[in-house]
């Protein structure tokens, strides 16, 4: 199991199968997916696929989303971190993307904020990176918050999926970026 990156609270690794149960119970609620598609996922096998989907995307890209583990208990909370997004949204191709998501008895308690810094120092210091893009719903509040915390700037609006979007950059030059 690697482990990529740890924060005071989290440990981000690898998922792993055993994962899939906590995928499961994340993807499954219709709140986490509000601003996702609302396409709650059905059944344990989809969590499973998706986790191979996952470790596909390590093999080709060397990077894809890590488990988040709760280092005080054990649990996995969701995932986070930086994905290779090969196809062309808002006119780029090729770019990483910073994204996080988080079973809801989770929510509140900044691990979004958390993961999504270390996510972004990873991506500076270790891939380095010269830019990390973020892309979230316009009603996704709470999402735009964690990005601009994390340093990240609304660059524009674009349609996705039939969905307002903001299109949001941060530069390796702009970062404050801890070691």
């Amino acid at each position: 199991m690697k482990i990529y990156a740890e924060t005071k609270r989290l440990i981000l690794r690898a998922l792993l199968a055993t994962d899939a149960p906590g995928m499961f119970e994340m993807d499954s609620d219709p709140e986490v997916h509000l601003y996702l598609g609302n396409k709650p996922v059905k059944s344990i096998a989809q969590s499973e696929a998706d986790i191979e989907f996952i470790h596909t995307q390590y093999r080709e890209n060397g990077i894809g989303r890590w488990a988040v583990i709760e280092k005080e208990t054990g649990n996995f909370v969701g995932w986070s971190g930086l994905k290779l997004i090969k196809e062309t949204h808002n006119n780029h191709s090729n770019y990483y993307d910073l994204g996080y998501r988080f079973s809801k008895r989770y929510w509140g308690k900044g691990y979004a904020t958390e993961t999504a810094i270390a996510a972004r120092d990873y991506g500076f210091n270790i891939l380095q990176l010269n830019e990390i893009i973020g892309i979230a719903d316009v009603n996704n509040l709470g999402s735009i918050h964690v990005l601009e915390k994390t340093g990240l700037k609304r660059i524009s609006v674009f349609d996705y999926q039939g969905i307002k979007h903001h299109w949001m950059r941060i530069e390796k030059q702009s970062a404050i970026i801890r070691l």
